[in-house]
């Protein structure tokens, strides 16, 4: 009997979206099943192209004669026919499909990159099938035939009876027929095994359980009693840092493995360093890996099929790691659950935590968030009990949190202070180093974008109509990113009226060259997007201040990312302006935790641990909380803020992006899609159509439409009418020719 399969055809287009029905071949029919990789002819040139099967059926319901049969599997993808849970991952591609807005086709390759088999690597191995009396015997006749190979390879083997076949060939110089004549001779064996890459590779013992706190113990028990208790539910951790989140991530995976599941433990790409894999090592040994940028395409692969045929039992990686194939999967840990980068920045641009919270439901498993700095999404969910809540608030290690201080960097420029760094810094870092302390200094270039700013009064330029900070472009217009607003270039400030009025601008590699200069016996080690650009240099940079070659660590947010320097009694925070007006909704809240992030760093071990943050907006909210490590209080006012102007998570927010080669027709679709908006909801929030914060890319004019609303439902009801209204102009002919793309509750501006 005839089967049949609908097809996605691997081609991001809206038009195309849509299944094609294929004949399967006999060939297949035990062995093709939802999810797998096909090749099958498309279109009047029948033209070879990459498909997803959503679905299996035994009727199409059309004429034989116009059902086309599906060619092969690609050379190579033959594991994705193999795959026992291909519906689950079609399920998890349509829901992200219909909650973010792309195509099925983008959504199927967002989910099924995790399921491209990996090639194993064949090792051999020779063991001598002689015991030693019928050896002895063997090695006399090779010694009187004079074969003299043949009796170099029984001796050594007689010494150790099993060799690697590199060995023997290599080092040896055994050719590889005396091989096979001794084999076939009954005197040796060659062996063969397959087997799949692992990254990591630790000489470690297993570790000890360490003993955990009471407080960290319940959220253990939590936990695990709603997973056995079949209740897929989310936690939240909120400990302060040094507080033992990772044991506590480590008992719950141990208690979820010992219960015969699987474990996705995540962690921002930036955080994911030797330190906190060889913890992980300790523990699973083996049946633990690593996904993340630094491994191959293959090497990749290798770990999809080690985790498709159970060999592993935790992965830990970024965000694509979610999607690694686990059939019984029981916990998923988002680590740092506040950073930004578990956003996808392409189609579909979901975002992880949502996304893990529904793959949870389907596989019934339990989701766990860990921060100290939680995003005010997931924190609001907490407090209104849709997320389960547990707080640390101790220092594991018994120490207390550093003293923070705040520089006003108006006051040092009033005392003839040029410097970057504060004289109040400038003491405690000579203090440090005199005593052999270590000390980081942390600079935020994110957002990088212009804000001009006042270093007399502090003061900066904000649209007045959106209350996020204008940026500088090289046009000399001030622009808002949001709805638009620009206005000429200041140069004298508003407030005061001083001429000390600027971008904001620094680099990191200028303070190095400070510090050199200025402490000519100090050891510097600087780590930012250039000193990190080769394989292995983010690491050996890390475990060199680790090991105390180093007095001062220079860099960016890349060093206030979970890392643990018991030497470090000195954290200097240079510019907390740079993110704290960064033309973004978001620049509090990022602005908060990285200074709490960054206050963490120090003193971790016995010694006290202090802390400078540089501002000329000392009085802002977010650096008082952050210098009072008040989470609680920066959280109710930052919401305060947010509900006035309907900013998530007080309402939620649909980001519709238009791109063209012509600028006037992205501009006039955009005009178009709010029309459309307005004329749905006459009391819909809409904002734009503006000019995106980048307005041109590679030739592509980019324009955006804001939509807020506090029902998330009714944004998905926006972008089915915005993507139906784009479909129906096509079907008339009237293609706008434009790109249309979705961004729910976005992270950054587009």
């Amino acid at each position: 009997m005839s089967r049949f399969a609908e097809v996605i055809i691997d081609i991001a287009y809206n038009k195309l979206d849509r299944p094609f029905t294929y004949k399967v071949p006999d060939r297949m029919q035990k062995t093709l099943q939802t999810g797998s990789l096909v090749l099958v002819p498309f279109g009047k040139g029948n033209v070879m192209r990459k498909g997803y099967v959503i679905a299996l059926k035994d009727e199409c319901g059309l004429p034989p004669d116009k059902v086309k049969e599906i060619a092969e599997l690609p050379v190579g993808d033959s594991g994705y026919s193999e795959d026992p849970d291909g519906a689950a991952a079609i399920a998890l591609a349509a829901w992200m499909k219909r909650q973010y807005g792309s195509t099925m086709a983008a959504a199927l390759k967002t989910v099924l990159t995790s399921r491209k088999p990996g090639k194993p690597v064949k090792t051999r191995e020779i063991e001598l099938r002689l015991s030693r009396e019928e050896a002895e015997e063997q090695l006399a006749v090779y010694v009187k035939k004079h074969q003299v190979a043949r009796e170099r390879l029984l001796r050594e083997l007689m010494d150790v009876p099993r060799q690697p076949y590199s060995l023997v060939t290599g080092k040896l110089h055994i050719a590889a027929p005396v091989i096979r004549a001794m084999a076939q001779a009954g005197v040796i064996e060659v062996l063969e095994e397959s087997s799949f890459r692992n990254p990591v590779s630790f000489d470690s013992a297993e570790a000890d359980a360490k003993e955990l706190s009471s407080a960290q113990k319940a959220i253990v028990d939590g936990v695990l009693a709603d997973h056995d208790a079949g209740r897929s539910t989310v936690s939240l951790i909120h400990g302060i840092t040094g507080s033992g989140k990772t044991e506590v991530y480590i008992s719950i995976i141990r208690g979820i493995c010992e219960r015969g599941r699987k474990a996705i433990m995540l962690i921002p790409e930036i955080a994911l360093t030797y330190q906190t894999l060889l913890r992980f090592y300790r523990y699973f040994g083996e049946r633990v890996s690593v996904m993340n940028s630094s491994l191959s395409e293959s090497e990749k692969a290798d770990q999809w099929e080690r985790a498709r045929r159970g060999e592993i039992d935790v992965i830990i990686g970024p965000r694509s790691a979610l999607f690694t194939p686990f059939k019984e999967l029981g916990v998923i840990v988002i680590d740092e659950e506040h950073e930004g980068s578990y956003k996808n920045e392409s189609m579909p641009k979901y975002h992880t935590r949502e996304t893990a919270v529904e793959l949870a439901r389907m596989k019934n498993a339990c989701v766990v968030l860990g921060s100290a700095t939680p995003s005010l999404e997931s924190y609001d969910r907490a407090i209104r009990g849709e997320y389960r809540l547990y707080r640390l608030s101790e220092r594991l290690t018994g120490g207390t949190l550093p003293e923070v201080s705040i520089a006003d960097l108006r006051q040092e420029l009033r005392n003839g202070n040029r410097s970057i760094m504060s004289e109040q810094l400038q003491g405690l870092l000579e203090d440090r180093l005199n005593k052999g302390e270590q000390s980081i200094l942390f600079l935020n270039r994110r957002g990088m974008a212009g804000f001009v700013s006042c270093r007399s009064c502090g003061s900066v330029i904000k649209c007045p109509h959106c209350e996020v900070s204008l940026s500088l472009h090289r046009n000399g217009k001030l622009v808002c990113h949001y709805c638009g607003y620009e206005q000429p270039d200041v140069k004298e400030c508003p407030e005061c009226g001083s001429p000390y009025i600027s971008a904001m601008r620094a680099g990191t590699e200028q303070i190095e060259e400070h510090l050199k200069i200025r402490y000519p016996g100090a050891r510097v080690l600087r780590l930012d997007a250039d000193t990190t650009s080769k394989k292995g240099s983010y690491d050996k940079i890390l475990s060199s201040f680790a090991n105390r070659e180093a007095d001062i660590l220079v860099g960016t947010q890349m060093i206030v990312k979970g890392h643990d320097f018991p030497g470090v009694t000195l954290v200097g925070i240079l510019l907390a302006d740079l993110s704290l007006y960064a033309g973004d909704y978001r620049a509090a809240e990022r602005t908060f935790q990285l200074l709490t992030q960054a206050a963490g760093r120090a003193g971790r071990g016995e010694v006290p641990g202090s802390v400078v943050i540089q501002t000329y907006q000392p009085e802002n909210y977010a650096v008082q909380y952050a210098s009072r490590q008040d989470y609680e209080g920066f959280f109710e006012e930052e919401m305060r803020y947010r509900s006035l102007l309907m900013y998530p998570p007080a309402a939620h927010m649909l980001c519709v992006q238009i791109q063209s080669r012509d600028e006037d027709k992205a501009e006039g679709f955009a005009g178009r899609i709010r029309e459309l908006f307005m004329r749905d909801d006459p009391e819909a929030f809409v904002i734009g159509p503006a000019k995106g914060s980048l307005s041109r890319i590679r030739d592509q004019y980019r324009y955006v439409v804001y939509v807020k609303n506090e029902k998330y439902d009714k944004l998905v009801r926006c972008k089915d009418r915005a993507e139906a209204f784009q479909a129906y102009l096509i079907k008339i002919g009237r293609d706008p020719q434009v790109l249309m793309q979705f961004d729910f509750d976005p992270v950054s501006p587009f």
